[in-house]
C-alpha cells in the first residue's frame, strides 16, 4: 500500500512539472511583453505587432536549444566551420529581429530597446564570473 502511495505521488508530482515546463514559454512571452510595454511606454498597436515576433523569437530559440542538446546528446562536437555557420544564423536572426522592432518602435523607444538588450547581455556575461576583492 505504501508503495502504491509513493508511486501515485511521484506520478502526480511528474506530471505537474511537465505541465509547467510547457508553460514557460506562452508565459514568458507575456511577460515580456508586459515588461517592454511599461520600460517603453508601447501603444495597444505596438504591443499586437510585437507580441507575434516574441513568440515567433521564442519558438526558434527553443527548436536551437533542442537542436544543440540533440548534437550534445549524441556525443559528437560540431566541427569549428558548424559553429560558425551556426553563430552566423544566430546573428543574422538577431539582426533580423532587431530590424523588424525598429520598424515597430520609433527613435526613442528602439534606443531604450537596445540599451535594455546591451544590459541584458552585459549580465549573461558576467553571470559565470566571480567577484575579486
Amino acid at each position: 500500500m505504501k508503495n502504491i502511495v509513493t508511486i501515485l505521488v511521484l506520478v502526480i508530482a511528474f506530471t505537474f512539472t511537465t505541465q509547467a515546463q510547457q508553460r514557460g514559454g506562452k508565459a514568458s512571452t507575456e511577460k515580456m511583453l508586459k515588461k517592454m510595454t511599461t520600460d517603453l511606454t508601447l501603444t495597444t498597436e505596438q504591443q499586437n505587432e510585437i507580441k507575434p515576433l516574441l513568440e515567433e523569437q521564442m519558438a526558434e530559440r527553443k527548436a536551437a536549444m533542442e537542436k544543440r542538446k540533440a548534437i550534445q546528446d549524441s556525443g559528437e562536437k560540431p566541427s569549428k566551420e558548424e559553429r560558425q555557420k551556426l553563430n552566423a544564423e544566430r546573428k543574422e536572426k538577431a539582426t533580423a529581429f532587431n530590424t523588424k522592432m525598429a520598424s515597430i518602435l520609433d527613435k526613442e523607444q528602439f534606443a531604450k530597446f537596445e540599451a535594455m538588450a546591451n544590459e541584458k547581455k552585459g549580465n549573461k556575461e558576467n553571470k559565470g564570473k566571480k567577484k575579486k576583492n
